[in-house]
């Protein structure tokens, strides 16, 4: 298989694996917010999702449509302080879907997350693959 690279400031394309580096993303627990019976973002949440969509258009990340995918996240922590990996996860799902990266974060079949070491300011390496729905069943 021939290997081909085509890179674009921070972010990597690869025999069909899109590299993205994300800002460091909210918690779930300051993703929502409340107002009485109303749920709705953050400024936190809504700055996040507003970075992923710039960065989503400056880098040309490729759009996926309705295709099956899995997704290994890494989270880099900006500090010692300690934080929960799931709670990190809705913030970067939400946000690659709102910036159309795929239609539906349901799409996503494969989930691996792990924690990085610590890094200035934090970040979230996400590595998409597409899944070859023919090749899993036949």
């Amino acid at each position: 298989m021939k290997h081909t690279d085509e890179q674009s400031g921070n972010s990597l394309k690869r025999d069909g694996l899109m590299l993205l580096n994300l800002p460091f993303p909210p918690s779930v627990n300051t993703y929502w917010r409340a107002n009485g019976h109303r749920r709705f973002i953050s400024k936190a949440g809504v700055d996040f999702k507003q970075s992923v969509a710039e960065y989503v258009i400056e880098h040309e990340i490729p759009k996926y449509g309705s295709q099956r995918l899995g997704l290994a996240i890494t989270i880099y922590g900006p500090n010692k302080r300690k934080f929960d990996l799931d709670n990190r996860l809705k913030a970067v799902l939400d946000a690659l879907q709102d910036a159309g990266v795929f239609d539906d974060d349901e799409q996503v079949d494969i989930l691996l997350v792990k924690r990085g070491e610590i890094v200035k300011n934090g970040l979230a390496v996400v590595i998409i693959s597409p899944i070859d729905n023919e090749a899993d069943h036949g």
